[in-house]
């Protein structure tokens, strides 16, 4: 097992792992792309309640639930995470916001213009910045801020404790402009995501000295720059508070306060039913939830049975009324006794509703895809031709429709590890791997030596009950007695080799000469080969059912009981060898077995037999995690381990607790088959690199992977990146990052399979909230709907 190293100083950000592997969060799939900006496929929009603000009230307070506190509001550390990203939001500039499509748009709160120009001999962008725009403690906005993050993040000073540099140590210097509202920034070398830099943006108060970065801004930030500041963090009720701020320049917030309640997936129904939160994202079973409340209906029409009983029968009421009235008293009270328990159940079931009523769900594609990873440090996976086959073997369609259709959300595979569906950079590149094909997955498992043969042992280097290997061997120790016996007549005669130089080794006199030695196994094993009346009584052509180097020589007899041979002994069905059919399904060069290479037999009910080498099975672990919520992945894993067993691998699941499946098993490569997720982003060059860099040794002897978690990558891979990043022409940008992800999916180490489902859970008096997508919010339009807009005489809470 290898360790995970110290990101390198070009790693961005550690991605959020509670953003990343909880199972409320895995659910979904990917839509495919919006038919603009050379994109293919069907974006899912945002599901937002849009209202114009003149139709949103002045005041009142929005809840909005978080997993749990932030550990830190300082966005550059290594435990920032999904809800600090929330939280800053709304607190700090954010120079280049996402517009609903993940593209970075300039934000005129805060710049008037920002753009490259220069790009010879160096990299020079010009930062035009709002004359407004000041931190709530007076101080304007300007270059002091910007020079005292980027030495903070440039990684040349180990005092600061940030997990992301990438950018900022391209940086070459930074000087105020023709005036004190124009940030100069100088690159030593070129950097097309600059976009990314200084967002957020914080005051120097924080950036200015190792204390206060590290541990100041990581409970409170003094002065802060957005619609709202920080009032300040309740740990005992898990509450963070936002007001309204004075200073704001901008359009002022509609609330007066904006409180993220820390509150568990699984308590979040009640919360809401309860009027506690007002905002939620919910699991699939929430949002049912609240669909029944809101007289939702099933696919058959019908109303949606609820609470407990709701599915009971008048045949099954009526048997539990004859038995509480029946002359047993012992069963008759227990009757009395369950029904007031599930009358109490009900009566609860149904307040709960009746508060959910007041919720709608709000459903989009989140930002983020869930993709199948192969860990190719070790066993069967460190050969790329077994990461291919298992790709190959699953039906992502099938994966996507289990996760996207049933919430009424475009089900389309992912074809991109580096762009999402509606992005301009989005491109289905997945042809170079290929689509699913059993025949190629089994052909190549062939050619790495996982045959159906090598899954069983063999005790001795003769094929077992083979009467052609016993005939053989009885043969040659025949002639090896003969020679013997000559060889003892020659010594009496003085003609033997004892008569000359001891030791010798004559080619033909020697001692062993002529004596011809077994061939060593160099596992090419051959069905059928056995003549006719030797083991196979119907004969027959020879068939080379796979060269496998390692692999073990077994009887027909034992083949036949697992149901691989016929009785002939020759393989049944074998498929056709890969032809030009088999390549014009989709793939690139080196996704197949050579030609030739056979799939082994399949087994008549359709299934394969398990496949082995030099006796060991082929069997991969299959890690995933056992929480509440989880459910939807646990369900896509065990799609994917019958579609994996469908052409012989075995899979091994091991559930594990939500708190240890990242650390324990995904960051410390604990595992063989795994489902998490990434984030998406404007920025694939940056972000993504050191998720599939090539992982290189350590100084002290462990693998440093960066965010590889899959431990697979090549050089060709990280220079398309290291190009990307470095190209200023966008469209020259987009088309490296095509190739890299082009290459990414022939090395098979993540399968992408869906992009995840957003449902958020929302207060159907609030506006300009909802399921956001790639967008992002903003904080200072949310608000509850006039009375005229709501169709309610009162909307506001206080």
């Amino acid at each position: 097992m290898s360790h995970v190293g110290v990101p390198r100083g070009t790693a961005r950000k550690r991605r959020s792992l509670a953003l990343l592997t909880t199972g409320v969060l895995t659910l979904p799939v990917l839509a495919g792309c919006s038919s603009d900006d050379g994109a293919t496929g069907a974006a899912a929009p945002q599901d937002v309640a849009v209202a114009g603000r003149s139709m949103v009230a002045e005041g009142g307070t929005v809840n909005w639930a978080i997993d749990a506190l932030p550990t830190t509001l300082n966005a550059f550390q290594a435990d920032a995470d999904a809800t600090t990203t929330r939280i800053t939001g709304a607190l700090l500039p954010t120079l280049f916001p996402l517009d609903a499509k993940g593209r970075p748009q300039l934000n005129p709160d805060y710049l008037e213009s920002a753009k490259v120009v220069e790009s010879e001999p160096r990299q020079v962008v010009v930062y035009r910045l709002n004359q407004q725009a000041v931190w709530s403690d007076g101080r304007e906005i300007g270059a002091p801020d910007f020079v005292a993050q980027w030495r903070a993040l440039s990684g040349k000073d180990s005092a600061f404790w940030t997990a992301r540099n990438a950018g900022y140590e391209r940086i070459e210097k930074i000087e105020r402009g023709a005036d004190d509202f124009e940030v100069r920034v100088t690159f030593a070398k070129p950097y097309a995501d600059w976009r990314s830099l200084f967002s957020p943006l914080y005051p120097k108060d924080v950036t200015g000295s190792p204390d206060a970065f590290n541990d100041g801004a990581r409970t409170t930030l003094k002065a802060t720059s957005g619609p709202f500041r920080l009032r300040g963090v309740d740990k005992a009720t898990g509450e963070v508070t936002l007001v309204r701020n004075p200073r704001w320049w901008g359009s002022p917030a509609k609330l007066d306060s904006l409180v993220f309640r820390a509150v568990a997936t699984e308590d979040r129904t009640g919360a809401l039913a309860a009027g506690r939160v007002d905002v939620a994202d919910v699991d699939a079973a929430s949002a049912h939830r609240i669909a029944q409340a809101a007289g939702g209906r099933g696919a058959d029409g019908q109303p949606l049975a609820q609470g407990p009983g709701a599915g009971e029968g008048p045949a099954a009421a009526l048997r539990a009324w004859a038995v509480a009235h029946g002359s047993n008293a012992k069963d008759a009270a227990a009757a009395r006794a369950a029904g007031k328990k599930t009358r109490a159940a009900a009566d609860a079931y149904a307040a709960e509703q009746a508060g959910l009523r007041a919720y709608v769900v709000r459903k989009s594609l989140e930002p983020a895809y869930t993709q199948l990873a192969l860990n190719g440090e070790s066993g069967p996976l460190a050969d790329d031709r077994v990461r291919r086959a298992v790709a190959r073997a699953l039906d992502r369609q099938e994966l996507v429709d289990t996760v996207l259709e049933p919430l009424g959300l475009p089900a389309r595979p992912l074809g991109s590890h580096l762009a999402l569906a509606g992005q301009p950079a989005y491109k289905d590149s997945s042809d170079a791997l290929g689509g699913q094909d059993t025949e190629v997955a089994q052909a190549l498992l062939a050619d790495a030596g996982w045959t159906p043969e090598g899954a069983v042992k063999k005790s001795d280097g003769t094929k077992a009950g083979s009467e052609a290997g016993k005939k053989d061997a009885e043969k040659e120790a025949g002639k090896a007695a003969k020679k013997d016996a000559e060889k003892k007549e020659a010594e009496k005669k003085g003609t033997g080799p004892a008569a000359g130089k001891a030791g010798s080794t004559d080619g033909k006199t020697g001692d062993g000469a002529d004596r011809r030695e077994p061939a060593p196994d160099d596992g090419l094993y051959i069905v059928g080969d056995d003549k006719p009346g030797d083991g196979d009584p119907a004969g027959g052509a020879t068939h080379v059912l796979a060269p496998a180097p390692a692999a073990a020589f077994h009887s027909s007899a034992l083949l036949r009981q697992a149901g691989y041979l016929s009785e002939s002994g020759v393989s049944e069905d074998i498929p056709s060898r890969v032809t030009a059919q088999d390549k014009r399904s989709g793939g690139a060069a080196g996704a197949y077995a050579p030609a030739g290479t056979a799939a082994p037999a399949q087994a008549a009910d359709g299934r394969r037999g398990p496949l082995g080498k030099d006796g060991k099975p082929l069997t991969l672990r299959f890690v995933l995690p056992s929480g509440p919520g989880s459910e939807p992945l646990r369900s896509v894993g065990d799609k994917i381990s019958a579609m994996l067993e469908s052409v012989g691998i075995r899979t091994e699941i091991t559930k594990v607790s939500d708190e240890s499946y990242f650390q324990d098993h995904i960051a410390s490569g604990d595992y063989d088959l795994a489902l998490y997720s990434w984030p998406a982003t404007a920025y694939p060059a940056t972000d993504d690199r050191p998720i599939f860099a090539k992982p290189v040794p350590a100084t002290d002897g462990s693998l440093l992977v960066e965010q590889n978690y899959t431990r697979v990558g090549t050089d060709h891979i990280d220079q398309l990146f290291d190009q990307a990043v470095s190209e200023l022409d966008e469209d020259a940008a987009r088309d490296l990052m095509k190739q890299a992800d082009a290459r990414i999916w022939a090395a098979a180490g993540s399968i992408p399979l869906y992009q995840r489902p957003q449902l958020v859970a929302a207060n159907r008096k609030l506006a300009n909230v909802g399921a956001f997508g790639f967008g992002t919010p903003h904080y200072q339009d949310i608000g509850f709907k006039k009375p005229q807009a709501a169709g309610a005489p009162a909307n506001k809470k206080k």
